[in-house]
């Protein structure tokens, strides 16, 4: 079974926003690297591989068993996504942020 991955706009926001913060910090350091915050945004689009084939093995992230939280390693930390699925052929990332963050935008 294979599923479509689908961002709503505000997960497209917190992607634009996380790149965003990841370049400015890359820009204020002496020697900072301009490409990190393309390779962070890379694996971010491949762990939505994982909601592609198996969803449900992602934790879950209220009492729904359809709303789940996807943990993608990147760096030191990384990122969690809020993901909701929607159907048996549609899984849809509702919001990204950072593991370091408080909670989603």
């Amino acid at each position: 079974m294979s599923f479509r991955v689908r961002l709503t706009r505000e997960a497209e926001a917190d992607l634009e926003r996380l790149f965003g913060f990841v370049l400015e910090r890359e820009l204020e350091r002496d020697g900072g690297d301009l490409a990190l915050a393309e390779r962070a945004l890379d694996a971010i689009r491949a762990g939505f591989t994982t909601l592609r084939t198996s969803p449900f093995t992602c934790r879950k992230a209220a009492h729904s068993p359809f709303l789940r939280e996807l943990i993608i390693p990147f760096g030191r930390s990384g990122y969690v996504a809020l993901v909701e699925i929607e159907s048996a052929t549609e899984v849809v990332v509702v919001a990204i942020r950072h593991q370091l963050e408080d909670d989603y935008h």
